[in-house]
């Protein structure tokens, strides 16, 4: 594993860009670029990431960079990647498409299951915070349970879609769960993601100040309590074999977890939930752990 001090000193990214005070997302964007190395060329779709990037002529990002539709990201990486064969410049660069968890796992998740099916060749990572917070923070299919949006005043009612597993379940060769708190995770799974083909799917949890309701100076604070307690699990799927990382990786080998009622008392969004709300969110968190932890011991498939 990449320690912090080896990470690549080259940066992609430029300071003074439009992001939120303590967006985790500008952590998790320094190390997907390194990894890329500067050889990619990106397609994002609506989301905070554009706010980020900003609007042409100016850019944060020292990247060919693609805006597209809110649901058009996979779609067009997967024309992207076809537009490099056809010109025979695929060895040239990356494909890399990143959207949030509501251009992902609801309002894009059509074109990037069809991608999937197809498995196109470029990598995908859903920078996860949990809803749509470029428009106001409404519920996506990434919110957590009890978790207050501007669209679920008294508390999400649901656990969030497993998107890692949804993108397993479709056969593409890589699948890895990571935060943009842990910076060398992130890194080396993308950095393994450039060197294979097909569809690579990253899923990476990024904490938001503004609408987790936190101070922007405990985002990667807050971002670690999600990993420490299991409810962001860090882990791979290469071909078909699983394996956990990095401190999810060391937490299962100590079998030790803190649990979920810190996380969700550090946030505001959870302010109402429940005593047994918060017991039935650690009990799904525990069946959920066991379960990686087996594949883990196994290194195998998830089957049913």
């Amino acid at each position: 594993m990449t320690k912090i001090i080896d990470l690549p000193t080259r940066e992609y990214m430029l300071p003074g860009n439009r992001a939120c005070a303590g967006c985790a997302l500008g952590i998790g964007l320094r190390s997907i670029l390194k990894a890329m190395d500067g050889k990619a060329v990106m397609t994002v779709p609506a989301c905070c990431l554009t706010v980020i990037g900003g609007m042409y002529p100016v850019s944060s990002v020292q990247m060919p960079w693609l805006n597209v539709a809110f649901p058009a990201t996979a779609a067009a990486a997967a024309g992207l990647a076809a537009g490099l064969r056809a010109t025979g410049r695929a060895g040239e660069m990356t494909v890399l498409a990143i959207a949030g968890d509501g251009g992902t796992a609801d309002i894009g998740l059509q074109g990037l299951s069809g991608a999937a099916e197809r498995n196109d060749d470029f990598i995908y990572v859903c920078y996860d915070n949990e809803a749509y917070m470029n428009t106001g923070t409404q519920r996506s299919g990434s919110t957590p349970a009890g978790a207050r949006t501007t669209t679920t005043l008294q508390g999400k009612r649901e656990n969030p879609k497993d998107m890692p597993r949804i993108m397993e379940a479709h056969g593409v060769p890589y699948v890895a769960s990571t935060s943009a708190v842990f910076p060398e995770d992130v890194y080396d799974k993308l950095a393994k993601a450039r060197t294979m083909h097909g569809l690579r799917y990253v899923h990476m949890n990024t904490p938001c100040p503004s609408g987790w309701g936190f101070e922007p100076r405990l985002s990667v604070e807050i971002g670690q309590l999600a990993v420490d307690t299991g409810l962001v699990v860090l882990y791979e799927v290469e071909h078909d074999a699983f394996r956990l990382t990095s401190r999810s990786r060391s937490m299962a080998r100590r079998n030790k977890r803190k649990p979920v009622s810190e996380f969700v008392a550090s946030q505001s969004r959870f302010k109402g939930i429940t005593p047994a709300e918060v017991d039935a969110l650690q009990a799904w968190i525990d069946k959920r752990w066991a379960a990686f932890v087996h594949r883990d011991e196994a290194g195998q498939v998830a089957v049913g």
